[in-house]
């Protein structure tokens, strides 16, 4: 299975290219983080990753629309490994992670996303319950499924 999951922020601003088809592509950095005890030392340790990400289509035009560098962000995706010959004929290799979901952080000033505070009673909507069945798979009133409607 290849699936990764990463949380952390963006080190630049979202780079946007269409492809001879013509589909949106954007590629941009993201730093994430692990932090843990030194066992021997007892003193708090820290490590810094930093990771290639590649958007197409709808979540390209969504990353050039909404991220910024210091924007917080959640990728699920796969990652892929690329190879070309550059122009001395030397093969060259990118592990990308290859977006398939995306979830933005909450906007804060940090991440350049909000440049006035909203006082809290403005900022709350009304947002719809969903029920999960079991298997985590999500449930609403209309997505019965009728004996008829099952093509075998």
């Amino acid at each position: 299975m290849n699936k990764i999951f990463l949380i952390g922020r963006l080190t630049r601003d979202p780079e946007s290219r269409a492809l001879p088809s013509g589909q949106t592509v954007s590629n941009f950095g993201l730093a994430t983080n692990r932090v843990w005890v030194n066992p021997e030392t007892r003193e708090k340790q820290e490590q810094s990753e930093f990771h290639n990400i590649v958007a197409f289509g709808k979540l390209a035009d969504i990353c050039n629309q909404y991220l910024k560098k210091g924007s917080l962000v959640l990728i699920e995706g796969r990652i892929q490994t690329r190879s070309w010959q550059n122009q001395n004929g030397e093969t060259k290799y990118r592990t990308e992670v290859v977006t398939e979901r995306l979830q933005m952080g909450p906007k804060s000033a940090r991440g350049g996303e909000m440049k006035e505070e909203v006082p809290a009673e403005a900022a709350t909507e009304e947002v719809e319950e969903i029920q999960l069945e079991e298997g985590g798979e999500e449930k609403k009133k209309d997505d019965e499924v009728k004996s008829e409607d099952i093509p075998f």
